[in-house]
């Protein structure tokens, strides 16, 4: 079960609320967004009249990077580049113990949408989380450069050991490999084995994609 902790401060993810007491530059960043706009309870809903709103918030991350020294000129060196997933390019740290993820956001209609699937995912998978690194532009398309565990997997992901562990902390079957946390407000989605890996016995949730809905009750 997920520590009242982590429920209460999802819980305030899901209001809109700031989080108070964290440091990271995620959280920093998600903050920043969460004061000047609503916090959204529709998945994947109204990107292109949205896509005014992801442009204005894009800006204020643009100076929140430069302001906290965190603006990144272009991709990591295309030596360590590894792959690319379905919103990210992947580079190996040179410190050869993490990855680096180069990500637009596109699966979400604002990058407060993203920035929340972030702080949301540190806060449940906490031995896989994200480190913001800072931001970059690439012809004129911004990217959150963070940085990762590297996971190396050593067995296969049974689909039903993920289901299992996601209802332990309450996270419902809603559709495929989608979850839902009716009372916590939250949707899980392409919980599969590319984006979940086994290690000594241990998975490892290594790409989600959260969105927020208005909790049940």
């Amino acid at each position: 079960m997920l520590p009242d902790d982590t429920r209460r401060k999802i819980k305030n993810i899901t209001a809109g609320a700031l989080l108070e007491g964290q440091s990271d530059h995620c959280t920093a960043a998600r903050n920043l967004l969460c004061g000047r706009y609503p916090t959204s309870t529709k998945v994947k809903a109204d990107f292109e009249s949205k896509a005014i709103v992801k442009e204005e918030q894009a800006q204020l991350l643009e100076k929140f990077s430069t302001d906290h020294h965190l603006w990144i000129s272009g991709f990591p060196d295309e030596k360590m580049y590894l792959t690319r997933g379905g919103e990210a390019r992947i580079y190996l740290d040179p410190d050869g113990r993490h990855v680096i993820k180069c990500n637009d956001a596109i699966y979400y209609a604002t990058w407060l949408e993203f920035l929340n699937s972030l702080v949301l995912h540190n806060l449940i998978f906490q031995n896989t989380a994200y480190e913001l690194s800072g931001f970059t532009r690439v012809e004129g398309v911004l990217y959150a450069v963070l940085k990762q565990p590297f996971i190396i997997s050593y067995g296969r992901v049974e689909l039903q050991d993920i289901k299992t562990l996601l209802e332990f902390n309450g996270f419902d079957s809603l559709r495929r490999n989608d979850y839902v946390h009716k009372e916590l407000g939250l949707i899980l989605e392409d919980m599969h084995d590319e984006n979940v890996l086994l290690n000594s016995n241990t998975l490892f949730f290594i790409d989600t994609v959260f969105f927020t809905i208005a909790p049940a009750g």
